[in-house]
């Protein structure tokens, strides 16, 4: 983003005035300034950020622009507003991350959260597709995750997860951590997820699917592959899970 920021000092307030030079609209602006507070931590997950005037004062903006620049922010779940409280930064919780990033169902259309057993991440050097799926350079490694989730005690998806290693320093030496993960890189890395794009895949069980879910050689599975992408547009997080369907349904809504 080409800007130039010119600063006007009064007595009780910093005035920053944004001169666009890529003729984007003023709020655009705005709002990848609010972003930059949000990923240097000045503003943290749950705490509340300033009201639509205080940021047209400070930005040198209009009302009008700093309350699009926000509703832009809200529409992409990075802040959310709370009547008559003011406007937060999105916080990451496990019921969010269910209800947000799983489309799995059962019978009864009750949204799956599927428990699971132990594991750990553990470093390795990251293959090609790892590199070309996290948009990382030669040399890099990466944190794997392998584990089987759990519906009612028994397996019911084969996961496996790809993490940049640089992103998220210190958690292969994590004790076994939840289910969840996506509030853990939020509050104790930075990095806030803010969108996933998945594929579909219908394939079937080899020897080591059917292994650890559990099934027959050649049962149906439901194959889903996961890019999640952190605020600013980085992908930092590729999931591939073999899911078992039965009595259960992949659901999305098209808008």
């Amino acid at each position: 983003m080409a800007h130039r920021a010119l600063i006007t000092h009064t007595r009780r307030t910093m005035t920053v005035t944004v001169k666009d030079t890529d003729k984007r609209p003023r709020y655009l602006h705005v709002r990848d300034r609010l972003v930059e507070r949000i990923q240097s931590g000045s503003w943290g997950p749950g705490q509340p950020i300033p009201s639509e005037l205080d940021i047209a004062q400070e930005f040198g903006v209009s009302q009008g622009t700093a309350r699009m620049a926000v509703a832009t922010l809200a529409m992409e779940n990075v802040v959310v507003r709370r009547q008559g409280l003011g406007t937060f930064v999105f916080e990451h919780t496990p019921d969010d991350e269910l209800s947000r990033f799983s489309c799995l169902f059962d019978a009864g259309h009750e949204r799956i959260g599927a428990g699971l057993g132990d594991w750990r991440p553990l470093s390795a050097s990251a293959t090609r597709t790892e590199r070309r799926m996290l948009h990382l350079p030669s040399g890099s490694r990466v944190l794997r995750i392998s584990r089987v989730r759990t519906r009612k005690g028994k397996p019911f998806a084969l996961e496996k997860i790809s993490l940049p290693e640089a992103r998220f320093a210190g958690l292969a030496s994590r004790g076994n951590l939840p289910g969840t993960l996506y509030e853990i890189y939020q509050k104790d890395y930075g990095v806030h997820v803010v969108e996933a794009e998945e594929r579909l895949t219908a394939v079937i069980a080899d020897r080591a699917a059917a292994r650890d879910l559990k099934v027959a050689v050649g049962a149906p599975l439901l194959r889903i592959e996961r890019v999640a992408v952190a605020l600013g547009g980085e992908p930092v997080e590729w999931r591939v899970s073999l899911c078992y369907l039965t009595d259960a349904h992949y659901r999305t809504r098209l808008r």
